[in-house]
This record gives C-alpha cells, sequence and structure tokens, in this order.
C-alpha cells in the first residue's frame, strides 16, 4: 500500500474528533480507509489540492494511487463526478456572484433532513461571518444535497464550503478562514 503523507497532521491527534482521527490514520496508511465520498473529497484535497504534491495529468493515474490508498472505484468516480459538477456549477455561478445581497434561506423538507441543527446554524454562521454570500450558500447546499449520505454532519460540510471556496475568484480571504476553521477551529479573526 502506498504511504500517502497528510501537510498538516501534527503529533496531537487527541485533539481531533474520532472522525478526523480515523481519516488521519487512515490516510497516513496505518488503516485500511472505511471510505465514503467525503473522505475521497477531502483526501483529494488534501493530498493534491493542498500540498506541492503534482496532480497526475492522467485520471486513470490518479484513479490507481486513490485505488492504492485503498478507496473503491465506485467511490473514487462518485468524487471525480461531484467534482466535475461543482466545477460546472461554479462556472454558471459567475453572473450571480456579482449580484449578492442578502437574503433569507429557509430549507426544503428534505434539506432539513439531511442538514442537522448544528450545520444549519453553522452556514449561518458561516454566512454572518462574510465567509459565504447568498450565492457560495446556494453552492453548498446543492452540493451537500448530491452526497448519497442520509445526514450529513457538520464536519462534512465545512469540507464542502472549503471545496466550493477553493476556485471561488475574490473568496480567497473566506478560503482562508475557513481552512483555519477546519484545521485550528473557530479562526480569531471571527470572534
Amino acid at each position: 500500500m502506498v504511504r500517502y503523507h497528510l501537510s498538516r497532521v501534527d503529533a496531537s491527534l487527541a485533539t481531533e474528533s474520532p472522525r478526523r482521527r480515523r481519516l488521519l490514520f487512515s490516510f497516513s496508511g496505518y488503516r485500511e480507509v472505511n471510505e465514503n465520498l467525503i473522505e475521497v473529497l477531502i483526501f483529494i484535497y488534501e493530498n493534491y489540492m493542498d500540498s506541492d504534491t503534482d496532480v497526475p495529468e492522467d485520471q486513470i493515474l490518479l484513479e490507481q494511487e486513490l485505488s492504492n490508498a485503498g478507496f473503491r472505484k465506485n467511490e473514487i468516480k462518485k468524487a471525480f463526478n461531484w467534482l466535475d459538477e461543482l466545477a460546472w456549477r461554479q462556472g454558471s455561478m459567475t453572473e450571480q456572484s456579482s449580484r449578492n445581497t442578502p437574503s433569507m434561506r429557509v430549507l426544503t423538507q428534505l434539506e432539513q433532513q439531511r442538514l442537522d441543527m448544528e450545520t444549519q446554524g453553522m452556514l449561518l454562521y458561516l454566512e454572518q461571518t462574510g465567509i459565504l454570500h447568498p450565492s457560495t450558500r446556494e453552492l453548498v447546499i446543492e452540493r451537500a444535497m448530491a452526497l448519497d449520505t442520509p445526514e450529513l454532519e457538520a464536519e462534512d460540510v465545512k469540507w464542502i464550503v472549503l471545496l466550493v471556496l477553493l476556485n471561488q475568484p475574490g473568496q480567497e480571504s473566506a478560503f482562508a478562514l475557513m481552512e483555519e476553521l477546519i484545521y485550528n477551529g473557530i479562526p480569531n479573526l471571527l470572534h
């Protein structure tokens, strides 16, 4: 098995959530990955999008590397489709993002079932602090609903927010704050 290195793993795993510790151990090669789509996305982000490691030019090579890391081919394909859909939706929303006006969002019944109260509160917090705008909030909700998970945890949605902000023009500071929130908790700038 290929042992991958995480750029942000430190020795203080005791402060990490049990799920995050499992992911860190899995990605470090200590045990097989018990994956789902969000874990594949986190792995791709931490090993290719947020590191000095070059993404293989050929998608087949990247699929092989992910497979060697312990992910099932089905989950790898779903992750690529999810990222492709994100890129397409981001491209189509560039016109909308220039018209960000404050808005109130009422979740549908299905969205309420999938996004628990903690997650809904987190999204509201991120919007009130300026990390999310109405258009990026909608993209986050849409991408969260695209995951075939019955109920999403707030930690999962944080990663979705990070991936949505990653390639958003003009959102570099929001991305940096979100990355800080994921890795180190609430940034001091937000208190």
